[in-house]
């Protein structure tokens, strides 16, 4: 039986508790995953714990019922909400039809009543599960996709198979419209080595049920094309302006989260470069594909976008050869034992080629430039790799077997490989500083937000809030919240001030949540606490 979660939200816990032991929650197939005691609070547990369900009083502190529902519907509108009210007013229901709550319950709250309305819930859901998983619909949806002409022209444009003079010509022919002005490919890879779940699923039924999730989100926000390809998901997309990537890019990380709680897969959203003509979107996808491979730094279930994880990526490569190619591509990623395996294929390829001598030193040459290149790009000191004074071309030439080649690239690519960590940590640490900058000299302003801070340092929320969580092992609200706190219990203690004027001083608008935040915080309220310390002080 399938098993859905529920978040309680009310302000007096006497009622939660009531509504928590008039079912049995688990025969009916469902757990009840938390309780709010606020609008505020709520949002952030809806986001945090990804419920099915949310059963909330209208009449709360900070943020009401129906706000609070208006907010989670935008967000997640596959959600269900019931609301609970001891106001038998028409203008309440009315407002709770708009929203598209599943009930409206009036207090006192009766047994059966309840059982009879999460039973339903609970056949809708059931349903709406079935519909994303049952096999033979998603093998119908799969034969129903779009048409193959379609379907092949992206898949060719994306490798760089149409010439940029003849785009124009098939899209018209295939009834494709390209208005732009940018456009950007996302690749969404599943991973398979370690699946959300024990249960087997056909991996292309498994990617089909991505995809639909995929298009479901997408349609009417964004002017997309999803394609499946190569047992990945390709989402072509226009974009309006070049600042509109870092929203789409939190769009693609809520796609991740979702995919691995309704399809129960582990998705990624690599995303590539912008560009501003359909020709350039073979590049895109190139950056993509790399940003795909940086999932072994950043994790799965996420949006990561080439753009903000390497801005000097530069997937215009010079050359053809994809052992030169994936040597560099394993320098950046860290992994010295698929660097060195790399190489090895490189040098075995050569050792196996009987290829003449001008073409040896022609690929010598080139594999040399593009690790000075990916050294140039990345502020590498060349000199700390390879010597000072060190006529590196003659190094390599000089050399008098495919073994002595994969031991002096080894040793050398090893080095640039760790300097490269070096600096990507100190890029991270200076990314993080920066917004822990920002934090103290704003924590007062009351609309300072993650938004905020990601418009500073113009960067998606999903990659801020990975790198940020990475670095300092908190969430960017906790670590605002936290040092909040510490200014508010530092200006308590120090300044004879009311509560309220303290609470404007940290970036509370409203001194009631303050105090409740407070309370959270230190077990009791700001004047108790006051009090404690003085007491303590005079013991």
């Amino acid at each position: 039986m399938n098993k859905y979660s529920v978040l309680l939200v009310d302000d007096e816990e006497e009622v939660f508790e009531v509504i928590r032991k008039k079912l049995d929650w688990e025969s009916m197939g469902f757990h009840v995953a938390g309780y709010a005691r606020n609008g505020v609070e709520a949002l952030e547990m809806a986001e945090e714990l990804q419920v099915d369900v949310v059963m909330t009083d209208i009449k709360m502190p900070y943020m009401d019922g129906l706000t609070l529902c208006k907010k989670l519907k935008e967000l997640y509108p596959t959600m269900k909400v019931i609301i609970f009210s001891g106001f038998d007013e028409f203008e309440y229901a009315k407002e709770a039809i708009k929203i598209e709550a599943e009930e409206y319950i009036l207090k006192p709250i009766n047994a059966n009543e309840l059982r009879e309305v999460f039973e339903r819930i609970k056949i809708n859901l059931d349903r709406e599960l079935d519909e994303k998983r049952n096999i033979d619909k998603l093998r119908e949806y799969y034969m129903e996709s779009l048409p193959v002409l379609q379907e092949n022209f992206y898949t060719s444009l994306i490798e760089g198979r149409i010439k940029g003079s003849e785009i124009e010509e098939y899209a018209r022919n295939y009834q494709i419209e390209f208005t732009g002005p940018y456009y950007v490919v996302t690749i969404l890879h599943i991973s398979t080595s370690n699946p959300v779940s024990e249960d087997s699923i056909d991996p292309i039924l498994l990617a089909m049920s991505v995809e639909k999730l995929a298009k479901e989100q997408l349609a009417g926000k964004w002017d997309s094309k999803v394609v499946t390809y190569l047992g990945d998901i390709i989402v072509i997309t226009q974009l309006p302006d070049e600042e509109s990537i870092t929203r789409f890019t939190d769009r693609m990380d809520r796609i991740c989260k979702m995919a691995k709680r309704v399809c129960k897969a582990r998705v990624t959203a690599g995303i590539g470069q912008i560009c501003n003509q359909p020709a350039g979107l073979v590049m895109s996808y190139q950056g993509a594909q790399n940003a795909i491979s940086y999932r072994v730094l950043y994790g799965t279930t996420r949006a990561i976008n080439i753009a903000e994880t390497d801005p000097r990526e530069n997937t215009d490569m010079p050359w053809e050869e994809s052992y030169i190619n994936e040597i560099i591509k394993r320098i950046k990623m860290g992994e010295a034992e698929s660097l060195q395996e790399a190489i090895q294929k490189f040098t075995a390829q050569i050792a196996g080629g009987r290829m003449s001598l001008q073409k040896y030193r022609i690929l010598i040459m080139e594999i040399i430039t593009e690790i000075f290149r990916l050294g140039a790009n990345n502020q590498i000191n060349l000199e700390e790799v390879f010597g000072e004074n060190s006529d590196v071309y003659t190094q390599a030439m000089q050399l008098e077997s495919s073994e002595a080649l994969e031991k002096w690239l080894s040793e050398n690519c090893l080095k640039m490989q760790k300097h490269i960590l070096n600096e990507r940590r100190d890029n991270t640490k200076s990314f993080v500083t920066k917004a822990i900058e920002y934090v103290k000299e704003h924590y007062a302003d009351q609309d300072l937000s993650i938004e905020t801070i990601c418009s500073y340092l113009n960067v998606s929320a999903a990659y801020f809030s990975t790198v940020f969580k990475k670095e300092t092992g908190k969430t960017f609200i906790n670590y605002l919240t936290d040092y909040r706190m510490e200014k508010a219990e530092n200006l308590l203690l120090t300044e004879n001030e009311k509560t309220y004027i303290i609470a404007q001083k940290v970036g509370y608008s409203d001194p009631n949540y303050f105090s409740y935040a407070f309370k959270k915080q230190f077990g009791m309220s700001p004047s108790k606490y006051k009090t404690s310390k003085i007491e303590q002080a005079e013991q």
